[in-house]
């Protein structure tokens, strides 16, 4: 096989969409399909078989779906390029396979052309995304993250002893509570008034009742 050709592996569990890719693709130049797949586990199989630089993947598929086939493909060979290549452009399976790891993301509305351009540009290192993708990413990252609570920083032993402190126990009620000593009790007393942002004991019972965490 030349070295110079870009290897490339199609995972779709439609058979006349491998066949009509294969056919597509085989016109191209520097371009060679080693193989066809028709779920996520014969991709990953084939991969390990014959070493593609790039795995045109579907997303939807009994069994290993495109998300966790790219997950794993990727563990075993993170120098490989996915492009995805399907018909859904859902925020339920768009974002995880690009957090999984995938390359490049195209609609099957793309022309032969664009994928075979995809395909290019990935062996050199490019991403190319569908319109519709990026901006549904860019608008993504514009909208402002919220705020998380004071609360939502405290560790789990941490919110017990605001619960019990909410309740007006002691140190000494709380070091017998929780089976810890007093020294520990001030150490986490302690970490919860800073957390929150309050100055005493009677505060932090006032947050924990305004935001419902006392029991």
């Amino acid at each position: 096989m030349d070295d110079t050709l870009i290897k490339v592996l199609l995972v779709d569990d439609h058979e006349m969409v491998r066949i009509g890719l294969a056919a597509v693709l085989g016109t191209e130049d520097g371009i060679e399909v080693v193989g066809e797949a028709s779920n996520g586990h014969d991709g990953i199989r084939l991969a390990q078989e014959y070493r593609p630089d790039v795995v045109l993947m579907d997303l939807v598929m009994e069994g290993m779906d495109g998300i966790e086939t790219t997950r794993k493909l990727l563990q075993l060979y993170p120098d490989c390029k996915v492009i995805v290549l399907t018909s859904f452009l859902d925020d339920e399976k768009m974002y995880p396979v690009i957090e999984a790891g995938a390359f490049s993301y195209l609609l099957k509305t793309s022309r032969a052309s664009e994928i075979a351009q995809a395909i290019r540009a990935a062996a050199k290192g490019q991403s190319i995304l569908e319109s519709q993708v990026a901006s549904k990413i860019m608008n993504r990252f514009r909208q402002p993250k919220p705020v998380a609570e004071p609360h939502e920083e405290l560790t789990d032993r941490e919110m017990e002893v605001l619960r019990l402190i909410a309740k007006g126990k002691s140190n000494q009620e709380l070091a017998d509570d929780l089976f810890i000593g007093v020294k520990t009790v001030k150490f986490h007393v302690t970490n919860v008034l800073s957390k929150l942002g309050v100055e005493d004991r009677t505060q932090a019972a006032i947050y924990a009742f305004k935001h419902g965490l006392a029991e």
